[in-house]
């Protein structure tokens, strides 16, 4: 009987999830925007909430089998695949990624549609 060595590598280690320099940085930056927004200030303590569910989400990527692959040009030019979070009426958050050959996750940028809905009509 043969066994597919890839395979069991994967049943025996959890896919694991990275943050490149550039989603590391993103973290900070929504924490600032979302303090210091005009329209929409959010405390601290709400800003912290709201990027600890947007990293808990990229976590929950080491469990999931289905992956949507990136359709937007701005979304292509970071990764080949894009999860969109709602995290409100108002906002979505787009986590971009790449899948490695081991399967791990690499999260490569993460953007809201405040920032990306003029792209796309360009």
């Amino acid at each position: 009987m043969s066994v597919n060595v890839n395979l069991l590598l994967q049943l025996i280690f959890k896919k694991m999830v990275y943050y490149n320099n550039t989603a590391s940085a993103d973290f900070k930056q929504i924490l600032l925007e979302l303090v210091t927004c005009t329209t929409h200030q959010l405390t601290y303590e709400q800003a912290l909430t709201c990027v600890d569910d947007i990293h808990a989400v990229c976590e929950s990527f080491a469990y999931k089998n289905m992956h949507r692959q990136s359709s937007y040009e701005i979304y292509r030019k970071y990764g080949e695949y894009v999860h969109a979070y709602k995290r409100n009426k108002a906002t979505t958050w787009y986590i971009i990624y790449n899948i490695a050959v081991s399967n791990d996750i690499w999260i490569e940028k993460i953007i809201s549609n405040h920032l990306t809905d003029a792209d796309k009509r360009k």
